[in-house]
């Protein structure tokens, strides 16, 4: 199964992803922070994470160093509503496979997700 982890401060945004993403059949994993989110990849190992970049606490950059140090091949998506270059740049040196800004086109930001994770498969079957 397509596993996804949502990991957002604010809670209507992780339940509006966890009920879009559940109707085109993903396991979705919630995290109300860096925290929280480091230690359920552990546990739960998903294909991509949705993570958003300002957050109290470990913000989102630290947040992706930390994912990407400990499972380099998970794909991450910044998530932001504040779009400045600087931090683009910075989180793309970090590893991140995608900066996407709020308000998300769900289009868009189902495609890019299905995409990496069609990615993985193929590299998997190599």
């Amino acid at each position: 199964m397509k596993k996804l982890l949502v990991v957002d401060d604010e809670e209507e945004i992780r339940e509006f992803l966890k009920a879009f993403f559940e109707e085109r059949e993903f396991e979705v994993i919630t995290a109300s922070s860096g925290k929280e989110a480091i230690e359920k990849l552990a546990q739960v190992q998903p294909q991509v994470v949705l993570l958003d970049v300002h957050m109290p606490g470990m913000d989102g950059l630290t947040v992706l160093k930390k994912i990407k140090e400990q499972h380099p091949d998970i794909k991450v998506i910044m998530v932001t509503a504040l779009e400045t270059q600087d931090k683009i740049e910075e989180a793309m040196r970090f590893g991140a496979d995608n900066y996407i800004t709020k308000p998300l086109s769900l289009e868009y930001l189902e495609k890019d997700v299905q995409d990496k994770i069609t990615l993985l498969a193929q590299k998997s079957q190599r």
